[in-house]
C-alpha cells in the first residue's frame, strides 16, 4: 500500500498541491498534518510509523515535508526499514524500494556522518581557542545558577526525551501492550530486548512507557500493577508436578508437556526451548519444589 503524508506548518498554508501529487502517485491513504517540521512528535506521523506494515511505502512530495534535519529523516527511514516498509519522496532521488534509492540513502547517511564529524571538530577547535584566551565555555546563566535557565534546560531535555520515546514507540509499544500489565516489568524488558536485539532495563522501559502515556500515545492501563502469578500458573510448579509424577522425564518430554498444556514462556511464547526447560528443572531441584 502507498501511504501519503502531507504536512503544512500553519493554518494559512494549504495541502492542496501535495494532496494532488500524492493522489496522482497512486496513494491509497493520505494523512494530513499541521505542525512544524522540526517537531519530531507529530501525532499523525507517529501513528503512521506505529501502524505501517511490511511492504507498505510512505510517500511524501518533498523531503522537507517529512523532516527538517537529515538526522530525523534517517531515524524515520530506520524505523520504516525495521518494520519492513519503504520510503519514497516524489521530488527527490530517495526511494528505499529501489537500488538507486538505497544508494542515495547511503550517500545521505555518509554526508550526515561527515557533518557530525565536522561539527565535533569545529566545536573542539573553538573550545581550545576559547580556553587559550581564558574564556570558559557553557551557558553563563547556568554557571551563575540562574533558576530560569535551569528550568529551560530541564524542559528542553524532557522535550527531547519525549520525542525519542515517541520515535521508538512503533517498535517497543506493541510488545509492551501484549505483555502488560499481566507480566512484571523485568519480564517485559527481557522480551523487548530479545525482540529488538537491544538491552532494555525494567526502569528504562517503564520510564519510556510513562512518557508515552503522558503524551497520550499509550493506555494508562499499561502502568498498572502486574497481576500476581498464582503458584499453579508458574511453569516451575508445573514442571515440579510433572517430575513428581514421572521422575524420569527428559527435557524433550517436559517441553512437549508444557507445549501441550499451552504454558507460556516468560516472553509469551508457547514453544519451549530445551534450555528454558533445563532452567526450570534446575530451579525445581535447587528450591526443592518437588
Amino acid at each position: 500500500m502507498l501511504i501519503g503524508y502531507a504536512r503544512v506548518s500553519t493554518d494559512d498554508q494549504r495541502n492542496a498541491s501535495q494532496l494532488d501529487a500524492l493522489r496522482q502517485a497512486g496513494c491509497e491513504v493520505i494523512h494530513e498534518e499541521e505542525g512544524s517540521g522540526g517537531n519530531r512528535a507529530r501525532p499523525r506521523l507517529l501513528a503512521i510509523l506505529r501502524s505501517i506494515g511490511p511492504g507498505d511505502v510512505l510517500v511524501v512530495v518533498r523531503l522537507d515535508r517529512l523532516a527538517r534535519s537529515l538526522q530525523h529523516l534517517l531515524e524515520v527511514i530506520e524505523i520504516l526499514t525495521a518494520r519492513g516498509a519503504h520510503f519514497r519522496s516524489l521530488n527527490d532521488p530517495v526511494d528505499t524500494s529501489s537500488p538507486q534509492g538505497r544508494f542515495s540513502l547511503q550517500v545521505l547517511g555518509a554526508v550526515a556522518e561527515l557533518e557530525r564529524a565536522l561539527i565535533r571538530e569545529r566545536t573542539r577547535a573553538g573550545l581550545q581557542a576559547a580556553a587559550r584566551r581564558g574564556r570558559v565555555g557553557g551557558n553563563p546563566a547556568l554557571r551563575a545558577g540562574d533558576a530560569a535557565a535551569r528550568a529551560a534546560l530541564s524542559e528542553a531535555r524532557k522535550s527531547a526525551y519525549r520525542a525519542r520515546a515517541a520515535a521508538s514507540a512503533g517498535d517497543v509499544l506493541p510488545i509492551v501492550q501484549r505483555l502488560r500489565p499481566h507480566k512484571p516489568w523485568p519480564e517485559v524488558a527481557r522480551a523487548v530486548s530479545a525482540a529488538l536485539g537491544t538491552n532494555w532495563t525494567a526502569d528504562r522501559l517503564k520510564r519510556m512507557v510513562t512518557s508515552l502515556v503522558g503524551q497520550k500515545l499509550a493506555d494508562t492501563a499499561l502502568l498498572g500493577r502486574a497481576r500476581p502469578r498464582r503458584p499453579a500458573d508458574d511453569p516451575a510448579y508445573i514442571v515440579a508436578g510433572l517430575l513428581q509424577r514421572e521422575p524420569g522425564m527428559t527435557l524433550a518430554d517436559l517441553a512437549r508437556q508444557l507445549e501441550a498444556m499451552r504454558v507460556k514462556t516468560a516472553r509469551g511464547a508457547t514453544a519451549w526451548p530445551l534450555s528454558s526447560v533445563a532452567a526450570l528443572r534446575d530451579r525445581v531441584r535447587n528450591s526443592k519444589m518437588d
